[in-house]
């Protein structure tokens, strides 16, 4: 068996499910459960809704996949199919066909489980990509397509919208997606890696997360690329190579690293070292073949905060970075997912307070998070380390 080559540090611990095929209703286009779990259903406590959880990003990273191809098959496809929203970032058919997909999947088996999600469909309506986005939806959906009407898909974008549901200052259960963290990334090419991140969550504890990214660099002898990675609270994080069914799962742990002018950071796209406390310490190079005694490792960037997650849950990066802006916001669905892959893969996730990070602070709708400061992502030996370090050198905050 190949294991994912990516630089990260993967387990060798390995379990090789076997595949119990079950029937469905006659409704659906599959006959055959396609998820399966890297260890025993007794152990977890929400392995249904981690099964349809898998299935349904696995799905949707295949439409991502299709809709890349015909992205860059034509330059006229390309203007036809990306709108940018009122924040000057830009969103394509794929965002609002993955939220449509995915929500009509989780819809199905949980249908009374609220959906958080980044996009609704003011976008699709008003950007005449109502027929694009269905048309991807019905190609990927386990529901036959002559049962999915256009209302259907755009009030499944919908359910995870900014006004479908009210929290009412509750702890409640509730699923959180971004449907594509890292567009731009996705707009540019293999190079820049892109994923699809869902969570669930109960009573504000993240439970289960499942991240896709269809170019992970995968293994060199057979050209494959992409990589599913699964977490459920208390059973770790595991990952195994996107759109292999009965494949293997792989035991991800972050890395070993403890010191912190040996590890590997990562930041986001749009900050610069400069602007970090630790900028003060150290400098930083992305060339870490050569680095000198004050000079840390600093990983090229990717778009979006999931694929950083990702990078550090499967040992690949030590720590990743975020300063909260003074006008901006950061969203629940940038984080929720990746918290649990990282906490499972042994690492650690707070504010620069080193607080954990509370997804009820915005108590009505979820959609937003208050870090103070800003996220600190990391393998966790580092963690207590670099709070110093910011406290230190930040004591206003």
């Amino acid at each position: 068996m190949h294991i994912l080559d990516t630089g990260a540090r993967f387990s060798a611990v390995k379990f090789s499910p076997v595949f119990n095929p079950s029937f469905t209703p006659l409704r659906r286009r599959y006959f055959l459960v396609r998820a399966n779990l890297p260890f025993p259903k007794h152990q977890a406590k929400y392995h249904k809704e981690l099964e349809t959880a898998i299935d349904a990003v696995d799905r949707a990273c295949r439409l991502c996949v299709d809709v890349k191809r015909s992205l860059f098959s034509s330059k006229e496809k390309i203007v036809e199919k990306i709108v940018e929203k009122n924040d000057q970032t830009p969103v394509t058919i794929a965002d609002f066909g993955v939220q449509a997909l995915i929500s009509l999947e989780l819809s199905k088996l949980f249908p009374s489980i609220p959906l958080v999600a980044e996009e609704d469909s003011h976008f699709v309506r008003a950007n005449n990509l109502v027929s694009s986005v269905v048309s991807e939806v019905k190609s990927k959906a386990s529901i036959e397509e002559n049962q999915l009407s256009d209302s259907h898909v755009l009030e499944a974008i919908d359910r995870g919208g900014k006004d479908a549901y009210t929290f009412c200052n509750k702890p409640a259960t509730y699923w959180v997606l971004d449907p594509i963290d890292g567009t731009r990334g996705f707009l540019k090419g293999d190079e820049a890696l892109y994923v699809v991140g869902l969570a669930l969550v109960v009573d504000n504890e993240i439970v289960l997360g499942v991240m896709g990214c269809p170019n992970w660099p995968g293994d060199i002898s057979d050209g494959s690329t992409g990589t599913l990675m699964l977490s459920h609270i208390g059973c770790g994080t595991w990952a195994k190579r996107l759109q292999n069914v009965s494949g293997d799962w792989t035991r991800c742990f972050v890395d070993p690293c403890t010191l912190v002018n040996k590890a590997r950071f990562c930041i986001p796209e749009s900050q610069t070292w400069e602007s970090l406390p630790l900028s003060g310490l150290f400098g930083a190079r992305i060339d870490s073949d050569d680095l000198q005694h004050k000079e840390i490792g600093l990983l090229p960037t990717c778009c979006g905060s999931l694929c950083k997650y990702l990078m550090v849950a499967s040992g690949r990066a030590s720590v990743f970075f975020l300063q909260a802006k003074i006008q901006g916001t950061i969203k629940s669905w940038d984080h929720a997912v990746g918290i649990i892959c990282v906490h499972e893969a042994g690492g650690k996730v707070t504010d620069w307070e080193g607080d954990e990070i509370n997804l009820e602070e915005d108590q009505s709708e979820r959609r937003l998070i208050f870090p103070a400061g800003g996220v600190i992502v990391s393998n966790g030996s580092l963690h207590n380390q670099i709070l110093e370090m910011i406290s230190s050198a930040s004591p206003t905050l």
